[in-house]
């Protein structure tokens, strides 16, 4: 009786998933402490990376993706448990085609005003912090 109520407490997490060649999905990884993985350090690490295209199913389990350039030392088999959903959002999507961008890849921008600003006590010292609208 223990063994079969454990199973269906497991059984309740358990569900079935399977992704479609093509789709994107988000790839769960890891942070280690003190190591330096996916660009960043420590706690501001990523859980889940980048939206990327499923090359193909292997198995019932598993999932070959076409991961990028920059994760050449990766991979790129990976288990279902390590896959999420992917879910579309438009406003997501940015539109670079009225950031004007120089030689070196940099750009310029201005500020069009102060909007707010506020001085706060910290013990004996003051903080003061000022919001700014920038344009570009």
């Amino acid at each position: 009786m223990a063994q079969s109520r454990q199973k269906s407490y497991a059984n309740r997490k358990v569900c079935d998933v399977a992704y479609m060649v093509g789709k994107k999905v988000l790839l769960k990884v890891s942070p280690m402490k003190g190591v330096m993985r996916y660009g960043k350090k420590d706690k501001f690490s990523p859980r889940v990376i980048g939206s990327i295209k499923v090359l193909r199913r292997i198995g019932e389990m598993a999932y070959e993706l076409f991961l990028p350039p920059s994760f050449s030392s990766v991979h790129p088999v990976f288990l279902v448990s390590m896959l999420r959903k992917y879910v579309s959002d438009p406003s997501h999507i940015l539109d670079f085609s009225t950031v004007q961008l120089d030689g070196d890849l940099t750009y310029d921008v201005e500020s069009v005003g102060n909007l707010d600003g506020q001085v706060r006590k910290l013990r004996s010292n003051y903080i003061a912090s000022l919001k700014v609208q920038w344009r570009g």
